[in-house]
């Protein structure tokens, strides 16, 4: 047990650290667009690379960060039974969602997406637009980012599960916090 502990510490603190990076990105994403308008309103101009960049920025602030949001809670749940269930119970109810759901949905993502993706870095795929950024490859890179960090989630989130109905844990939802503590 001390094992699957230390491996889900390690990936919690990868998806951790991944998100405290990437979250920095809103404030970035925030400025762009404030730019945008700017130029477009007050001066009656705009860059294209400049309207791309909201979209990169976007993209990059959710596609990485959404391993992050599930490491603490952030995502959206019917709490209605979950709720009110013992943690070992939560446990495993997320223990089998992730087994079911996410994992599958992660793996499948990475496989249907691969040749997408290959395909863009082999021509180095250019702008959305004519005169935008030419890393469309990179934007579409993503998408497996986004896949394999999920990955990397779901399996910390399983291990605290395993942890906590095997009663070497309290509460598996506490991600990040807990698993510093133990």
């Amino acid at each position: 047990m001390g094992l699957i502990a230390a491996i889900a510490r390690a990936l919690d603190r990868v998806t951790d650290t991944v998100g405290r990076v990437v979250m920095w990105l809103a404030v970035l994403l925030v400025l762009t667009q404030l730019a945008v308008v700017l130029l477009r309103y007050a001066f009656s101009t705009s860059f294209i690379q400049l309207q791309e960049s909201v979209i990169y920025t976007h993209a990059t602030l959710f596609m990485l960060g959404m391993a992050f949001t599930m490491l603490h809670e952030g995502h959206v749940r019917v709490d209605i039974l979950y709720a009110d269930m013992t943690p070992r119970r939560r446990a495993w109810i997320d223990l089998i969602g992730v087994l079911v759901a996410v994992i599958p949905f992660a793996v499948l993502v990475l496989w249907t997406c691969w040749p997408f993706v290959a395909a863009s870095w082999r021509i180095r795929e250019g702008a959305i637009a004519y005169g935008g950024l030419p890393f469309q490859y990179l934007l579409k890179s993503l998408i497996p980012a986004m896949a394999v960090l999920l990955l990397i989630a779901a399996v910390a989130h399983l291990g605290r599960a395993v942890l906590t109905i095997a009663g070497h844990r309290p509460d598996h939802r506490e991600g990040a916090r807990i698993a510093d503590a133990t």
